[in-house]
């Protein structure tokens, strides 16, 4: 009967960009491999196994983080980002093809690149990522304010798991509307109208005109989005000769690996 073999497994450090916890990630199983693969069937399975898989391979963490849930309520999204270059960097070789969409001409094509050429990192300057809220008035919807914040992978796995039954058909508005914490008709909350029940916020975001869309999502990258990690490169598309910088897409070739091996 087998009872296992004593291996240890390469381990990778990863400060993360935004609540900027230090972690020791250790290399995929087989075993791990598989079960990523068995999660391609839905957007909920994805982000489940993958957020699982992420803190299961943790091999140290800091003190605070004692479960999977306080994990989850301490890591943003941009934070599962650097984890999972750091799995990607452990578990497969550094030299890798990638598949690159045109901008120019809409054509797909192939690149082969050493990712850790490509990695680029910006950190949050303070501490209350997972606290902070900036409230931005919208210019169409005069009066009416959205208060905006980084959210955690608790915060999406929350709102994927209640919204389980419509994921097919807004799976785009559900995860765009997470940086909204509340929309309210005053700068502060004092005699405000708020809207703070996931519903209520999803039906006025879909309500909105598109420059209210385009001046929440503005806020956002300034005060959050732009913080995190990148894979940045110069590529020439095979198609048509356009050259551009390209932001390769670490979730989709993450399981584009795992499914290839």
């Amino acid at each position: 009967m087998f009872t296992g073999f004593n291996i240890k497994y390469p381990e990778y450090e990863v400060i993360t960009p935004q609540t900027k916890l230090s972690y020791n990630v250790r290399s995929l199983t087989v075993q791990e491999e598989e079960r990523l693969k068995g999660s391609l069937l839905s957007p909920m399975q994805i982000n489940d196994h993958l957020n699982r898989c992420i803190f299961d391979v943790i091999t140290k963490k800091p003190d605070h983080i004692t479960d999977y849930e306080t994990f989850l309520k301490n890591t943003t999204l941009k934070d599962r980002d650097a984890l999972l270059y750091g799995v990607h960097h452990i578990t497969y070789e550094s030299v890798r093809n990638f598949d690159i969409s045109c901008t120019s001409c809409g054509k797909t094509y192939p690149i082969t690149v050493k990712v850790s050429d490509t990695f680029n990192i910006n950190v949050y300057p303070d501490d209350d990522i997972l606290t902070k809220e900036v409230s931005v008035e919208l210019p169409v919807s005069k009066g009416v304010y959205a208060v905006i914040r980084q959210p955690t992978l608790f915060d999406e796995a929350d709102v994927l798991k209640r919204f389980s039954a419509v994921l097919a058909k807004k799976l785009d508005v559900l995860t765009e509307s997470l940086v909204i914490k509340r929309f309210q008709t005053t700068p502060d909350t004092g005699d405000s109208v708020v809207y703070s029940d996931r519903e209520d916020i999803i039906d006025a975001y879909l309500s909105l005109h598109s420059r209210d869309k385009r001046a929440i999502f503005e806020c956002y990258r300034d005060n959050f989005g732009q913080y995190g990690i990148s894979l940045k490169m110069m590529s020439t598309c095979i198609h048509c000769g356009n050259s551009e910088e390209v932001d390769i897409d670490l979730v989709e070739n993450f399981f584009r690996m795992v499914y290839s091996v």
